[in-house]
């Protein structure tokens, strides 16, 4: 199985190389446009991030477990914006 740090480090590329900035990022995978993912628009940035299919769905719900304060099972512009910072700063 990938490790933490290897995941977090695909997703920090797909959103460097991808997107312009993490707020496109967030826009993008927010289909419904509702300001928050949900764990299948997680999955979904788990794929582009190449992320393995068989462990997408474990990996959507370890972020959502770690990064949604509110407690409401999404993770909100907020939430996604510590959550970049927080890979941005373990990949230094």
């Amino acid at each position: 199985m990938a490790t933490k740090e290897i995941i977090l480090n695909k997703i920090q590329i797909l959103i460097t190389n991808h997107f312009g900035s993490p707020e496109e990022a967030f826009s993008f995978f927010d289909k419904n446009s509702n300001g928050k993912l949900t764990k299948k628009e997680i999955v979904k940035l788990l794929k582009q991030a190449k992320i393995s299919g068989f462990i997408r769905g474990i990996v959507a719900n370890r972020l959502i477990d770690g990064y949604d304060k509110d407690g409401d099972g999404l993770i909100d512009w907020e939430e996604f914006k510590f959550a970049i910072d927080d890979i941005s700063d373990k990949s230094r």
